[in-house]
C-alpha cells in the first residue's frame, strides 16, 4: 500500500524557488518519486496559488496541481479547522494552515508534507493537533518537510 501524502502550498512553491536552491532540488526530488505514494492537496492550495501575483509563476503552480488529486473542502474540513483555532493551535491568522492539516486529516492522508517550518513543521504544533485529533476519535497525521520523503 501507498503511503498516503498531503502537500501544502510550500511544497508547490519550492518546486519553483530559485532563491532556496537546496530547498528546490529536494522538492524536485520528491516530485521524481510520486508515482511511489498516493498524493494529494486541496482546494486550499489551488486558492493560494490563485492568489500568486506573477502570471507565468501562477501557471506553472496551477499546472503542477494537474499532476495531484485536489480534494475539495467540505464543512466537516472547515469546522475542524475553526477547532483548531478556538483551542488555540492555530491563529485565525493561520487558518489556510488549519484548513490544509484539517483536509490532510479528514482524507486520511499518512503525511502532511510542509516546508512551512514555523506553522507546520513543528513538534509543538503537531502534538497538539494530534491530541485534539485523538479527543475528537480523528487519525494522527505526522506533518513532516519533503527531506523525510526524498531520499527514502
Amino acid at each position: 500500500m501507498k503511503l498516503r501524502v498531503y502537500l501544502d502550498t510550500s511544497v508547490f512553491n519550492a518546486v519553483l524557488d530559485a532563491q532556496w536552491p537546496d530547498r528546490r532540488d529536494v522538492t524536485l526530488r520528491f516530485f521524481d518519486r510520486l508515482a511511489d505514494f498516493d498524493v494529494a492537496t486541496s482546494e486550499v492550495a489551488r486558492s493560494e496559488i490563485s492568489d500568486t501575483r506573477d502570471p507565468a509563476r501562477r501557471t506553472e503552480l496551477l499546472a503542477l496541481l494537474e499532476r495531484v488529486n485536489v480534494i475539495e473542502v467540505t464543512e466537516e474540513m472547515k469546522e475542524l479547522a475553526w477547532n483548531y483555532v478556538r483551542h488555540r493551535i492555530f491563529t485565525a491568522r493561520m487558518l489556510d494552515d488549519a484548513r490544509h492539516v484539517a483536509a490532510a486529516v479528514v482524507t486520511r492522508q499518512d503525511v502532511l508534507l510542509s516546508w512551512n517550518f514555523r506553522h507546520l513543521v513543528n513538534r509543538r504544533r503537531r502534538a497538539m493537533i494530534n491530541e485534539l485529533n485523538l479527543s475528537r476519535y480523528l487519525p494522527r497525521i505526522d506533518i513532516v518537510s519533503p527531506m523525510e520523503l526524498a531520499y527514502e
